[in-house]
């Protein structure tokens, strides 16, 4: 791989179409942010679970707030690694390589918008509703490949499909994203057959169309069966844009919500500064807390601080490993390799997370919820799409939007359709359109 050619204004279903940016005062990727933060699937992840239920008295992240401070993050990531590139004299002929920070910012902003409501949950269970499905027809019609899609379910799959598939009514390409673009966002670039775990990049109805864009950018093919690429470069600073966020904003969420006190909050970001090393960082921060007296806001300081270090870190990891990234070689996260003090730090914060803040009764609560939920929506639209001319199928089929259905030939489409649906709704809608279902708080009765 290289930077002259993986960097491209390329559009999906526009590729006949050559990209002229001196009609435009914005660049095309800057476009590409444009298009995701004005569509309607990216506002409605203001009403989806990020880890903590949707706020009450404290406003706590939803996937839409998360998406935005990745997307800030991952600009600084693309941008920093520009500036050293320029500092140590770095030769690309590609003039598109100054618009790093841009590709990044808007692969970031899109990288979530294909999670399901209720958190973290939500992926899960639709896997699990497939997973235990005793529908024969499911199964049977479907290659081993389509069901995989299914039963391991990924987020990271649906995004790309969302942003890519041509919906009933919609022009093709989907957001008509750059190549660039949509190849960022691609954590795992293989199909599901290739993994037991679930985690993969595109489902079979997004196979060929993400070859395309691959052999386009000129990604390292790993394997053709089942299909497995390397991954896109700036893959790895949207995926440190995300690490640092949700790590260091979780806790944040925790100490708003008391379930971390103040002094456990600071302890657990001090712990990023070395004690021996970085006295003078130390002492400017502990100046500045002095001066500030409301928690909250040391605890934002704080955290600030501390992105600004791991920016800078994640930077000079990808910039050590820059061969060994173009050559497909280097598989693990940036901030597995960032400086010691800063890893036990995240490490020591993990692990408190998970016992203290992914176990807490308020998400348990949720995640318990969205099973349920998500579980009968799946099963009552995919009864309805599989024999719609049955019962109350018709009915249900009216309640979805013209652009989930269309011209759906095979089971596999028709089950998409669904998925496509449901996965794309917030919580709050999610939780209404079950309560109807099953009867409950209908107004009149």
């Amino acid at each position: 791989m290289n930077w002259n050619q993986i960097i491209s204004t390329t559009r999906l279903g526009q590729e006949e179409l050559v990209s002229n940016d001196n009609k435009h005062s914005r660049t095309q990727f800057q476009r590409d942010y444009d298009r995701i933060i004005f569509s309607s699937p990216f506002r409605r992840m203001q009403n989806k679970t990020q880890v903590f239920p949707l706020p009450g008295s404290v406003f706590v992240h939803n996937r839409l707030t998360h998406s935005l401070e990745v997307a800030s993050v991952g600009r600084s990531l693309g941008s920093m690694f520009f500036e050293k590139a320029e500092s140590e004299n770095m030769v690309i002929e590609n003039p598109l390589f100054q618009e790093i920070g841009s590709v990044v910012s808007a692969a970031c902003l899109a990288h979530d918008m294909g999670n399901p409501p209720f958190g973290h949950s939500g992926e899960d269970a639709i896997a699990q509703f497939f997973k235990k499905s005793t529908e024969p027809r499911l199964r049977n019609e479907l290659s081993d490949a389509e069901w995989k899609d299914f039963t391991q379910f990924d987020g990271n799959a649906n995004a790309f499909r969302l942003l890519s598939h041509q919906f009933n009514g919609r022009r093709e390409g989907g957001f008509a994203l750059t190549y660039s673009t949509l190849a960022s966002i691609v954590k795992y670039p293989y199909e599901s057959m290739l993994t037991e775990k679930a985690k993969f990049g595109f489902f079979q109805s997004e196979k060929n169309l993400y070859a395309r864009i691959a052999t386009e950018l000129g990604l390292t093919p790993v394997s053709d069966n089942p299909v497995r690429y390397s991954r896109h470069p700036l893959v790895f600073l949207v995926e440190a844009a995300d690490d640092i966020c949700y790590q260091l904003m979780d806790l944040e969420d925790a100490h708003k919500l008391k379930i971390h006190n103040f002094e456990k909050t600071r302890s657990l970001l001090m712990g990023f500064f070395d004690q021996q090393t970085e006295n003078k960082q130390i002492n400017r921060l502990n100046e500045t807390l002095n001066l500030v007296s409301d928690p909250n806001e040391q605890i934002a300081y704080l955290r600030a601080s501390v992105i600004g270090k791991l920016v800078k870190q994640c930077v000079d990891v990808f910039w050590d490993k820059q061969s060994e990234i173009l050559s497909g070689s280097f598989q693990k996260p940036l901030i597995d390799h960032i400086q010691p003090v800063s890893l036990e730090a995240i490490k020591i914060i993990k692990k408190v997370s998970v016992k203290n803040i992914y176990n807490d009764r308020s998400v348990v609560e949720i995640e318990i919820s969205g099973y349920q939920i998500i579980g009968t929506l799946l099963e009552v639209f995919i009864e309805a799409m599989l024999n719609p001319k049955e019962g109350i199928s018709r009915k249900m089929l009216m309640l979805i939007p013209d652009q989930y259905m269309g011209e759906h030939t095979t089971i596999y489409e028709k089950v998409q359709a669904v998925v496509d649906f449901v996965s794309g709704m917030t919580d709050l809608y999610a939780l209404d359109l079950y309560r109807k279902i099953k009867g409950i708080n209908i107004p009149g009765v």
